[in-house]
C-alpha cells in the first residue's frame, strides 16, 4: 500500500531517500575519521583557546595579540560583516538609481548608466578592488600634508581627513544616559516607517495623497534631538587631530576596508541596476500612461505605482547579490583587510595546522550568514508578493 497508494507513495520515497542520505553521510564521516586516525590525525577545537600572537590591523573588537584564536576570529567575523552590510546598502541605492536612470528618457543619462552597467559587470570584482586600492593610496594625501595653514582646508569640516592611510572620522563618545537617546532614534525610525506606511495605506484607501517628507523628516529627528539636549548631551564627537607623523582619536577607516566596501558596492549595483531595469520594464507601460492621465508626477508613478509592483521580480534576484556580496567579502585579503578568511582561513590555520576544523568553521560561518539573508529577504518578498482572494 505505501508503494502502490498515491496517497502515501510520495512520502514513502521520501522517507526512503533520507534514510539512503543519513546513511551515506554517516558513512563519509566514518570513513573521514577513520583515515584521519590511520594518519594519526584527530579533530580537535582546543587551538581557539591558544594564544593567536598575531595583531589585526582593523579591531572593531577589543583584541591584541596575547588573546586567543578564537578572539581572532571573532574579530575576522565581525569585519566580515561590516563590510557585507556597508557594500549590501550601497550596492542596493546606487543600483536602484543607475537602473532608474538607465530607462530616462534623457539620452546621455540612460547611456552614461548604461557604460557604468557594462564596464563594471564585464570586470572581475578582484581587480576592481586592486584599481581602487591602488588609486586612492596613490591619489589621496600623506598626513603631513595636513600640517599648518592647509590642514583646515584640506579636512572636511575640520572633522574628516581622507590620507592614503585611510579617513579619519569623528568617533563618538558615549555617556551614562546614551542608551536613550539611541532607543529614541531608533523609535524615530519605526516611527517613520509607520507613518509612511499610513500614509501609503491611506492613499490606497481612501485616495487622499498627504505629503511625507517634511513629516518623515520631522519624526526622525525632532524626538532625538529633544531628548539629547534635554539629557545634557549624553553622546560627545572625539574629532581626529595630527599628533606626530600621524592622526590621533577619533575613528580610522583603513583604506583597505574603504576598497573593498566601494568596489563590491560599485560592482554589485551594476548587477543590481540590471535587475532594477528588467524589473521596471515587465510592469505594462499600459499603467504609468494611465496615471499620467490622472495627473500624476513622473516621480509619484514611480515609487507609488511602478516600483512596488516591480519589487516582486527585483527581489528574488537581489537576494542573490546579496549572497555574491558576502561571499566576495572574502577577497579582502588581497588588499590586507583582515576578514574572517584572512583570520581563521589564513593565519590561524597556518599557525596551528588545523586545516579541517578551520575550513569547517569557516563554511559553517559562510553558510550561516548566507541563510540569514535569504531568510530575511524572503520574509520580505513574501510580504511583497500579491495576496490571492
Amino acid at each position: 500500500m505505501l508503494i502502490n497508494d498515491t496517497r502515501y507513495r510520495s512520502t514513502t520515497f521520501q522517507v526512503i531517500a533520507l534514510i539512503g542520505l543519513i546513511f551515506a553521510m554517516g558513512y563519509l564521516v566514518s570513513n573521514l575519521l577513520s583515515n584521519l586516525a590511520d594518519a594519526g590525525l584527530n579533530i580537535s577545537w582546543r587551538f581557539f583557546g591558544e594564544t593567536a600572537g598575531y595583531d589585526i590591523n582593523q579591531m572593531p573588537i577589543e583584541y591584541n595579540n596575547q588573546m586567543s584564536h578564537g578572539r581572532a576570529s571573532m574579530v575576522g567575523a565581525v569585519n566580515t560583516l561590516i563590510v557585507a552590510f556597508l557594500a549590501c546598502v550601497s550596492a542596493t541605492v546606487l543600483g536602484v538609481i543607475a537602473g532608474v536612470l538607465r530607462l530616462s528618457n534623457n539620452w546621455v543619462v540612460s547611456k552614461l548608466m548604461a557604460i557604468y552597467v557594462e564596464a563594471f559587470r564585464n570586470v572581475p570584482v578582484l581587480i576592481w578592488i586592486l584599481i581602487i586600492f591602488l588609486v586612492m593610496s596613490n591619489v589621496l594625501p600623506q598626513p603631513r600634508e595636513f600640517r599648518g595653514d592647509a590642514a583646515a582646508s584640506a579636512m572636511w569640516f575640520d572633522m574628516i581627513a581622507f590620507t592614503n592611510r585611510g579617513v579619519y572620522v569623528p568617533r563618538m563618545i558615549m555617556g551614562d544616559l546614551s542608551w536613550l537617546v539611541v532607543a529614541t532614534f531608533v523609535l524615530s525610525i519605526a516611527g517613520v516607517f509607520a507613518f509612511r506606511r499610513y500614509a501609503r495605506n491611506l492613499l490606497f484607501n481612501t485616495g487622499r495623497l498627504i505629503p511625507t517628507l517634511l513629516p518623515s523628516i520631522g519624526i526622525f529627528i525632532i524626538p532625538t534631538v529633544l531628548v539629547y539636549f534635554i539629557l545634557g548631551s549624553p553622546i560627545g564627537l572625539e574629532s581626529p587631530e595630527l599628533k606626530g607623523f600621524n592622526f590621533k582619536g577619533g575613528l580610522h577607516l583603513r583604506l583597505s576596508l574603504i576598497a573593498l566596501w566601494f568596489a563590491l558596492a560599485i560592482y554589485t549595483g551594476a548587477f543590481i541596476a540590471e535587475n532594477v531595469r528588467a524589473g521596471i520594464q515587465a510592469i505594462s507601460h499600459g499603467q504609468t500612461e494611465a496615471a499620467a492621465a490622472l495627473g500624476m508626477r513622473p516621480g509619484r508613478i514611480m515609487s507609488l505605482i511602478i516600483l512596488p509592483q516591480a519589487l516582486r521580480v527585483i527581489v528574488p534576484p537581489l537576494i542573490s547579490q546579496y549572497l555574491n556580496i558576502t561571499k566576495n567579502s572574502s577577497l579582502a585579503i588581497a588588499v590586507g583587510y583582515m576578514d574572517i578568511t584572512g583570520t581563521l582561513g589564513g593565519i590561524t590555520l597556518n599557525q596551528t595546522g588545523r586545516a579541517i576544523e578551520c575550513i569547517l568553521v569557516l563554511m559553517l560561518f559562510y553558510l550561516v550568514i548566507s541563510l540569514s539573508i535569504s531568510a530575511i529577504m524572503n520574509v520580505y518578498n513574501n510580504a511583497m508578493k500579491l495576496k490571492e482572494r
